[in-house]
């Protein structure tokens, strides 16, 4: 007789979107700044953050809460692209 167990591994869903507005966040070093206009990806980390990626090869990210992303997406300043 054979058991087999199953683990739930969480997906990690990734969506391209485009920042058109202010989105602000804190940098590594706690400076306030904003995710620059233009192209990036949006990544699910946790049931509460959103890890944003931008830059020409994806070298700048922010890990934001995800009600602060759905209040950019709300106010125009991010627009989910698929």
């Amino acid at each position: 007789m054979s058991t087999h167990s199953t683990t739930h591994t969480p997906t990690h869903a990734t969506h391209s979107a485009r920042v058109t507005g202010p989105v602000p966040y804190i940098t590594s070093d706690g400076k306030a700044s904003h995710i620059p206009m233009g192209p990036c990806l949006l990544e699910q980390a946790g049931h509460d953050r959103v890890d944003i990626v931008w830059g020409a090869t994806g070298q700048n990210s922010a890990c934001l809460p995800v009600e602060r992303v759905k209040n950019a997406a709300s106010l125009g300043h991010l627009v989910l692209l698929d």
